[in-house]
């Protein structure tokens, strides 16, 4: 049976847009965008979910320390679980809040650090092997709930789907481009909806099985 890791943040948990900061739900396990795809590969196909809302690629968060940094938690994931043949990595946004005064390109070199993590010869032993799909988020933007948090974030956004390409092919990993699927939700400017969950699952899906 296939195995497929899902490895992000809240629009991997499955955080549907927030009215309030202090509101915090998560869609439900046939609305989720993992599960979705899951669903659309086939009864063969298992799933593991890892999203953590506010994870960034490889940063610790100035208030929760290395909790959010994904550079730590990869390695975890891929010794708690497994044999895994498929890996997905949709990181990126949070990188682009404000708060961490971080450039595209420097974003994007957290992306690369984790790369580096997936190619280790341990862990790709460990897994007899497993293939990488990248998936570049929707962009942000700077409204609603979160519009201050993501003040200047929004053109960072933008850049990382060029950045992540290119780094997906120096890799040896695939790439896809959320944000020519679906679109964030203005609610909150960084969570989108059931639909749009449901949109990217059955492209996801689609997009491992072309390959």
């Amino acid at each position: 049976m296939p195995t497929i890791l899902t490895f992000g943040d809240s629009n991997t948990h499955g955080t549907p847009p927030m009215p309030s900061a202090d509101v915090i739900l998560r869609l439900g396990p046939t609305e989720r965008w993992p599960r979705v795809m899951a669903q659309s590969l086939g009864a063969g196909w298992d799933l593991v979910e890892e999203g953590l809302g506010g994870r960034t690629t490889v940063f610790d968060d100035p208030e929760t320390g290395p909790l959010m940094n994904g550079g730590l938690a990869l390695p975890m994931a891929l010794r708690s679980h497994g044999p895994i043949d498929w890996l997905t990595i949709m990181l990126g946004t949070n990188d682009c809040q404000f708060v961490y005064g971080l450039t595209a390109e420097q974003i994007a070199a957290g992306l690369a650090r984790l790369l580096v993590i997936a190619n280790r010869p341990d862990l790709q032993a460990r897994h007899g092997g497993f293939r990488v799909l990248v998936i570049a988020p929707p962009p942000v933007e700077e409204v609603g709930t979160f519009g201050r948090e993501f003040h200047m974030g929004a053109a960072k956004s933008q850049a990382l789907p060029g950045l992540y390409a290119r780094l997906a092919r120096d890799y040896g990993a695939e790439f896809m481009n959320a944000g020519d699927h679906i679109a964030i939700s203005p609610v909150d400017g960084v969570h989108f909806d059931a639909a749009a969950h449901r949109t990217l699952g059955l492209a996801v899906a689609d997009k491992i099985l072309s390959l």
